[in-house]
């Protein structure tokens, strides 16, 4: 893994997270460096042990973005930053529904993202 590169840990085994990082990777913008790795890997639990306890617990996607873990909703809209112009636009407005609100949302996709997307055969980040 290249220490110049953010880090997104996915869950490994999630249709809706394997479709994800497919869409984010060929919407990138040039240059943008962004390596993703399954949450069950050896590589990505040892990225998480050194996390808070709080934050180790989460059971969440996790971005690393400039040394500093967010989780949830934070991490899905910082992943706009990675994204070509007509995406990253809509990152100011995304900030505008609280925390709370958001990670509700997330958390209601979350439990139910195994229910319709089924477990892809090959993950495209392990």
């Amino acid at each position: 893994m290249s220490l110049e590169s953010d880090i997104l840990l996915l869950d490994g085994e999630c249709g809706l997270c394997n479709r994800i990082a497919i869409f984010i990777d060929k919407r990138k913008k040039i240059g943008k460096k962004l390596t993703y790795l399954s949450i069950e890997s050896e590589e990505g639990q040892k990225i998480i042990e050194g996390f808070s306890k709080k934050q180790r617990n989460a059971d969440t996607v996790y971005l690393i973005r400039n040394g500093k873990t967010y989780i949830r909703s934070a991490a899905g809209i910082r992943i706009l930053l990675y994204l070509k112009w007509y995406y990253t636009i809509w990152y100011p407005f995304c900030w505008v529904f609280p925390l709370p609100l958001r990670d509700i949302v997330y958390r209601i996709i979350a439990k139910y993202r195994h229910k319709f997307f089924k477990k892809p055969e090959v993950c495209v980040f392990k």
